[in-house]
């Protein structure tokens, strides 16, 4: 980060998001009407062990490298359920994260107020705001394609929290363990294989929601031109167009609104 960060101070047309992974902890402050950072990224590695104490530590030193106005809101993302705060799982992290208020937990380390959201929707949802989804009306899923299916279902501008789409039962499966990307490495698909079950994936889903726009992120979904031509459905699918900012800008915007 550039030296000049510290002096450069954000206000509240600014949120700050961080997301919270099993490998990094990575945060900047988003501007709300573009939803493009407002300064340069800062990544820390994510501590071992990634309990509660030592994660919120850390987030509060990434919050902290920035000279934020003291009423900036700030969003973390999760990779687990969130209910109110609380984390009800725990994906790559600490098993000791299931059950602790992760909201508590951030806000004690970092002395501000902070919501939390699991990590499919904070993207998904920055995707609605910002991305491929933008603009568009009615029931708007986002599905990330990566280690397991996570999914975001956002409608009319509204997130319906913690769907866990990647955990429907499939022909006896579940799903994420025949469709995810990394089911697709894992067993050597080819595309053409793969996109045989996401065909089935997506249908069964598309069957259940009705929605307006499927959104595909992940990073698979920089190769969706191998893929998402070879689905037949009814909904229109496209790739997402935030990438890896989407965690982040989701994160922050979501506080913002929360803070008002």
């Amino acid at each position: 980060m550039s030296h000049d960060a510290k002096h450069k101070k954000y206000k509240v047309a600014t949120a700050f998001g961080v997301d919270i992974g099993g490998s990094g902890i990575k945060g900047a402050p988003v501007d709300l009407a573009t939803g493009e950072f407002a300064g340069e990224r800062l990544r820390i590695p994510t501590p071992q062990p990634s309990t509660p104490a030592a994660v919120a530590a850390t987030v509060a030193q990434v919050v902290d490298s920035f000279d934020l106005h003291k009423d900036v809101p700030i969003g973390v993302t999760f990779p687990a359920v969130i209910l109110h705060g609380v984390a009800q799982s725990a994906a790559n992290v600490d098993r000791s994260w299931i059950g602790t208020d992760v909201e508590k937990a951030v806000a004690a380390a970092s002395g501000r107020r902070v919501l939390a959201v699991n990590d499919a929707d904070a993207a998904g949802f920055a995707e609605v705001q910002y991305g491929a989804a933008k603009g568009v009306p009615g029931v708007v899923l986002v599905v990330t394609l990566g280690t397991g299916i996570g999914s975001c279902l956002v409608v009319d501008g509204v997130l319906v929290p913690n769907t866990e789409l990647g955990h429907l039962e499939i022909d006896g499966f579940d799903a994420e363990t025949r469709a995810s990307d990394a089911a697709r490495d894992r067993e050597g698909l080819t595309f053409p294989q793969w996109a045989e079950r996401l065909q089935r994936y997506f249908t069964v889903v598309e069957n259940l929601f009705w929605p307006d726009l499927i959104v595909v992120g992940g990073g698979v979904s920089k190769k969706h031109r191998e893929f998402l031509p070879l689905l037949d459905l009814r909904t229109p699918i496209v790739p997402a167009g935030l990438r890896n900012a989407a965690g982040i800008v989701g994160a922050a915007r979501l506080a913002a609104q929360g803070a008002h």
